[in-house]
């Protein structure tokens, strides 16, 4: 498995976690479109950490040789 799957997948995985716990203890009960779901707080935390994870990874080096 690439390895840049693996950090998408675990800054996935913590966003989503981050997201749930937020809801768990600020999360409001009525009116709130995010916050006020734990599908959907975790939802948007899980696609937060992905692209956060996402902007520091390193671009692939050209492994070719110009002949």
């Amino acid at each position: 498995m690439n390895r840049a799957w693996v950090i998408t997948g675990l800054g996935i995985g913590f966003g989503a976690l981050a997201g749930w716990f937020h809801w768990s203890h600020w999360g409001c009960t009525n009116g709130c479109t995010i916050t006020g779901d734990p599908v959907n707080s975790s939802l948007y935390g899980a696609v937060m950490g992905g692209l956060l994870v996402n902007t520091f990874k390193r671009k692939a080096q050209n492994k070719k040789k110009n002949t």
